[in-house]
C-alpha cells in the first residue's frame, strides 16, 4: 500500500486573528482527503506554546477529531519545529535539560495561520530553516504581503492604481497627536479608515466620520501594532479575487461582498465571521466580464510583484462614482472557514475545496525541491 503524505496543519497561534485560524484549521482538516494524507494537527496556543496533537485535536470538534488517525488523540507530547534540517521536520519538546529528539517526520507542513507569527514571514522563516516543505508564500511574500504600508509601495511600482493613505507609528501617534489628527485631515479627509499595518481579518479597523472618531480609531489600531495606516473612504465596491500557483499563477472568477446597509456598516470582523445576516458573498460578482477579466490581470501582477508562491486573496475597490477600480491589499494566508471567501471563489471556478488543498500541497513540493536546487556554499 502507498504511504500517505504526512502534512503537519498549524492552526492558532499568537496572533488577535487566533480565534479565526482555529476555524480555518478546522475547515482544511475536514476538506482534505484522507485516502490520500495523513494529517498531524499541531496548534500554537495565544502566549506561543506549541500543543502536542491531543491537546491541539481538543481544539476542535469532535466531529473533525474523528476524521484523523486514532494515534493522534494517544499523542501527548508536545511537538514543534526547530530551525535545525537535521530533525527532519517535527520534534518532541523534552523536559528541563533534556535534548530534543526527532519524533514524527512530516512531508510537508500546512501553516493555517493569520496574522502575526503566522502570516508575516516569521514562521515562514523558521520552516526555511528546517528545510521542510510548507504551503503558501515564502519569507519575502509574506512579509510584503502583511504589512500594507511596504505592500502598497509594491503595488505603484508595478504600475497598480490604489487608493490614497498615508501612515505613521505608535510612537509619533503619542507624541504628536494633534499634528497627526490635522495631517490626516488635510490629506484625507472624512469618512477615512485606520487600520493596524499588520494585520487581518479586519482587526482593529475603525472608519472615522470627524476627528473625535478618528482618534478613537487610532487608539485601537495602536493595541494591535506600532505603525498604522490611514485610508481614504471611497464609495465602492468590494471585490475579491483568489490566486494559486508558483511561478505561473492563476486567478479565479472574482467574488464580491456586498453589506446590506446596517446604517453605514463596513465589512469588520463581526460582519466577515460571525453569520449576522447583513454581509452577502456573491461569485461571481456582478460586473462587467471585461472588468472581471481586468480584476484577474491586476491579481496576477499583484501576486508577483510581492513574489507569491502558493495562494493568495486580492482585494479590489470598484468606485461607484467614477467606475475607478483600485487594488486594496493582497492577502498570503487568506480565511479558509466555512464562510471565507477563497474556497468559494475556487468553488465558483471549478475547484472544490479538497482540490484546491491538494493543489495547494503539490505546490509547496514543487516550490520546495526547485529551491533545493539553490547552492548554498561555493
Amino acid at each position: 500500500m502507498k504511504r500517505k503524505i504526512r502534512v503537519g496543519v498549524i492552526f492558532g497561534g499568537r496572533s488577535g486573528e487566533h480565534e479565526v485560524s482555529l476555524r480555518s484549521g478546522r475547515a482544511v482538516i475536514e476538506a482534505i482527503d484522507h485516502e490520500k494524507y495523513e494529517v498531524i494537527p499541531l496548534a500554537i496556543t495565544k502566549t506561543g506554546q506549541w500543543l502536542s496533537p491531543a491537546a491541539a485535536m481538543d481544539l476542535l470538534p469532535r466531529a473533525t477529531t474523528g476524521l484523523l488517525s486514532r494515534g493522534m488523540g494517544e499523542n501527548r507530547e508536545a511537538l514543534t519545529i526547530v530551525g535545525d534540517p537535521s530533525h527532519s521536520g517535527l520534534v518532541a519538546v523534552g523536559g528541563e535539560g533534556e535534548r530534543p529528539v526527532a519524533a514524527l517526520p512530516v512531508d510537508v507542513v500546512f501553516p493555517v495561520m493569520h496574522g502575526t507569527y503566522g502570516e508575516d514571514g516569521t514562521i515562514q522563516g523558521l520552516l526555511e530553516m528546517a528545510n521542510v516543505p510548507y504551503v503558501g508564500c515564502g519569507v519575502l511574500a509574506s512579509s510584503c504581503g502583511m504589512d500594507k504600508v511596504a505592500m502598497k509601495m509594491l503595488f505603484r511600482e508595478a504600475g497598480l492604481p490604489i487608493c490614497k493613505h498615508l501612515w505613521f507609528l505608535r510612537s509619533e501617534w503619542e507624541r504628536e497627536r494633534a499634528a497627526v489628527l490635522r495631517r490626516v485631515a488635510r490629506e484625507l479627509g472624512f469618512p477615512c479608515f485606520v487600520k493596524p499595518a499588520n494585520l487581518g481579518s479586519s482587526v482593529g479597523i475603525s472608519k472615522a466620520t470627524d476627528r473625535r472618531t478618528l482618534a478613537d480609531a487610532i487608539d485601537l489600531a495602536a493595541r494591535y501594532d506600532r505603525k498604522i495606516i490611514v485610508e481614504e473612504g471611497l464609495d465602492a465596491r468590494e471585490i475579491e479575487c483568489a490566486v494559486i500557483g508558483n511561478d505561473e499563477p492563476e486567478a479565479s472568477q472574482p467574488g464580491e461582498y456586498i453589506v446590506h446597509d446596517k446604517q453605514g456598516a463596513f465589512l469588520d470582523y463581526t460582519e466577515k465571521y460571525n453569520n449576522t445576516g447583513h454581509v452577502e458573498f456573491v461569485v461571481p460578482a456582478p460586473i462587467p466580464k471585461s472588468v472581471a477579466a481586468r480584476i484577474r490581470r491586476m491579481s496576477v501582477t499583484a501576486f508577483k510583484a510581492i513574489d507569491g508562491t502558493g495562494l493568495a486573496r486580492v482585494d479590489f475597490f470598484l468606485r461607484r462614482d467614477t467606475g475607478e477600480l483600485l487594488i486594496n491589499e493582497l492577502n498570503t494566508s487568506p480565511g479558509l472557514t466555512e464562510v471565507s471567501g477563497y474556497p468559494k471563489l475556487w468553488a465558483a471556478s471549478g475547484l472544490s475545496f479538497q482540490q484546491v488543498i491538494d493543489r495547494l500541497i503539490q505546490l509547496a513540493l514543487e516550490r520546495h525541491k526547485d529551491k533545493s536546487r539553490n547552492e548554498t556554499s561555493l
